[in-house]
Formats: C-alpha cells, sequence, structure tokens
C-alpha cells in the first residue's frame, strides 16, 4: 500500500480528501499545521482555530487515520505574515496564499509527510494533474470553475507535481458536500473559509494598523500631471481600480492609477487611462521546469484569483525567471504584488508576481 499524508484543515475539502484516498487504496494519515496567530486571536485563525483542530481530529478518527500536527507558528510569522507586511509597505497588494503554499505547505509540511515514510503528499485543492507521454506532469484546473485553485499552485515544481495528489479536483463541490453527508462526517455542512487565515476574519487594515503603521500614513492624491488634488489616508486603503472612497469632486468618475510607495502617493485619473496592454512578473515559476520551447509564446493570463482570464502574448527572459506580457486588450486590473498566471488551456504553463511598470 502506498503512503499518503493529506494535509487536513478541518474542512470538507480535505475530509473528504483523506476519505477518497482510503477508498482507493492508500494508507492515509492526516496532518494539520498550526499556524501564527496574534496574542489573543488564536480562536479565531482561519486555518487552525482549537474547533478546525477538534473537527481534523475527528474526521480522522471517524476514517480511522493517523492524526498529527505539526508546529509552523515561528516560520508562518516570518515568512508569510513579515511578506504580507513588507508587500503593503511596498504599495504592493499581496496574495500571501501563494507564499504560503510554496514555503509552509508544499515545504515545510511536504518534508514532515516524507520525513514520516509518506509517497506522496495530498491536498483538498481543486486542481488536478496529468502524466504527459514524455513522463513530466501538468497541472490542470479542477473540474469546478467556481473552485479551481490552479492560480495559488502555479508555484508547484515538477519534484512536488510527482509526489502530489488531488483527489477532489474531479468533482464539483455540491458533490464534495454529498460525499461528507453519505459518509457522516460532521463536516459536511461546514462553511468555506474565504479570508486569510491570520486576519482573524477581521478587515486586512486593522491587522496593518498594529502592524505596520506606515503602510497607513495619510499622503497626496495626484492626478495624471502630477497635480496634488487631494489627500489620501494610507495607500494601503486602495487598489487598483477602485472608484469609490477617493473623496474627491470631479466632473468625470476618478480612478486609481497607481501607487507610488517612494512619494506615498496615489495616482488617480479617468476610466480612458485606466488599464494597460503590459506587464513585468518576476520570480517566475515554470511547471516543466523551463519556459515552452521557442521563445515568446501565446497563452490566457489570469491576473488574480478571481479575474477572468485574457489572452496574450509571454515574453520570458533569457534565463526565464522574468516574462514580459503584452494583452491583445487593456487589462484594468493589473495590480503589483498579484500572480500572473499563464495557461494553455486547462493546463498552467507557470506564473509570477507582477511588479509596477
Amino acid at each position: 500500500m502506498k503512503k499518503v499524508v493529506i494535509a487536513m484543515s478541518g474542512g470538507v475539502d480535505s475530509s473528504v480528501a483523506a476519505a477518497l484516498l482510503q477508498e482507493q487504496g492508500y494508507q492515509v494519515s492526516g496532518m494539520m499545521l498550526r499556524l501564527w496567530s496574534e496574542p489573543g486571536k488564536e480562536d479565531s485563525n482561519r486555518c487552525c482555530t482549537p474547533d478546525s483542530m477538534a473537527q481534523a481530529r475527528r474526521v480522522a478518527a471517524r476514517l480511522g487515520i493517523p492524526f498529527h500536527v505539526i508546529d509552523a507558528k515561528e516560520l508562518f510569522r516570518n515568512t508569510v505574515v513579515q511578506y504580507f507586511l513588507e508587500s503593503y509597505a511596498r504599495a504592493e497588494t499581496p496574495n500571501p496564499c501563494l507564499l504560503c503554499n510554496r514555503q509552509i505547505r508544499w515545504e515545510y509540511l511536504f518534508q514532515h509527510a516524507i520525513a514520516i515514510g509518506a509517497d506522496y503528499m495530498a491536498t483538498g485543492h481543486y486542481v488536478r494533474k496529468r502524466q504527459t507521454p514524455n513522463g513530466t506532469y501538468e497541472l490542470l484546473r479542477g473540474i469546478d470553475p467556481a473552485k479551481d485553485q490552479s492560480y495559488v499552485l502555479h508555484v508547484l515544481t515538477q519534484q512536488k507535481l510527482a509526489q502530489a495528489l488531488f483527489p477532489i479536483g474531479e468533482y464539483p463541490k455540491t458533490e464534495i458536500r454529498a460525499i461528507a453527508a453519505r459518509l457522516g462526517l460532521s463536516v459536511a455542512q461546514r462553511p468555506d473559509s474565504q479570508d486569510l487565515c491570520f486576519l482573524a476574519g477581521e478587515d486586512y487594515r486593522n491587522f496593518l494598523r498594529r502592524n505596520a503603521p506606515q503602510t497607513l500614513q495619510p499622503g497626496p492624491i495626484l492626478d495624471e500631471t502630477g497635480k496634488e488634488i487631494g489627500r489620501h489616508e494610507g495607500l494601503a486603503n486602495y487598489t487598483i481600480g477602485q472608484r469609490k472612497g477617493l473623496g474627491i469632486a470631479s466632473p468625470v468618475p476618478l480612478y486609481v492609477l497607481a501607487k507610488q510607495a517612494g512619494q506615498n502617493a496615489l495616482v488617480v485619473g479617468s476610466a480612458e487611462s485606466l488599464g494597460s496592454r503590459n506587464l513585468t512578473a518576476t520570480e517566475i515559476n515554470w511547471l516543466a521546469g523551463s519556459p515552452p520551447p521557442g521563445g515568446a509564446f501565446r497563452a490566457h493570463i489570469k491576473t488574480r484569483y478571481t479575474a477572468q482570464q485574457a489572452p496574450g502574448l509571454v515574453i520570458p527572459s533569457a534565463d526565464g525567471r522574468q516574462a514580459q506580457v503584452q494583452f491583445d486588450a487593456p487589462q484594468r486590473d493589473i495590480t503589483p504584488g498579484q500572480a500572473a498566471v499563464f495557461y494553455e488551456g486547462e493546463s498552467v504553463l507557470g506564473g509570477g508576481i507582477i511588479r509596477p511598470v
């Protein structure tokens, strides 16, 4: 019997993933991370509250599988949370789940899984994998388009894909809940967690106010000519494309065009000025290990987890670590700090972090 560790969260997805692996004949163990929370908010961390831990233990007991808890508080605080704070200090809008998947789940937790003799590590992500005729692995979108999580897993490598299992990627969410109910799992109707776990359900600006107050310092609002036309309440309060909440009287609607960290300035302009055909992505991970052969290639590009993909030309640098993207049509919400992920059909080619132009 092949041994697999399932990363558990106390939610329905990872719980059903564990059950499906067991039905498929794997020797399954559950493993859960204990992540950092602000002092006094340990009961509110969305990923590892005492209730979530108890739910995961209950599911493991129901399935008759071993259950382990791995402490990752210090590593999580020093990597994921620090990255979150530093990104906002650079006037970016980060997606810390990308770093968490790369450094915490698919490195730290993965190494613990291998250390106890696992052949594979599995998660409850809505993605699929496929082996090609030449032996490499592809990461594919989940069957359920509303739940597809391939965007956040573009950070995986061939080594990790070879030892990864995604049991629920072939199912729609409604069927996952039905399976949980059929198996009598207590998490069958547990609501999904949507927010960043360490925010403990509160507005991210309150977290920044306590931990990085410099990101919320007032500053000038500039028009496209550089003229000051108002004052903002801290760059972290705004996102690219935002219209509401600017507090500026104008004969035409104004939108956030850019955030300038050096001048602590917010640049606004009309809808006609919003959007770009170009972006630069760095720190690129290619799922195959290198860019597609032949230089520039066409792909569909997704610039946020919830964004619609858009067609364009991807031009990798000579070393493959960066890429320029030229969209067929202007994109309104290209946001530094988010990821640009490249798709060919249902397959993820790679992706990197969007940087200011």
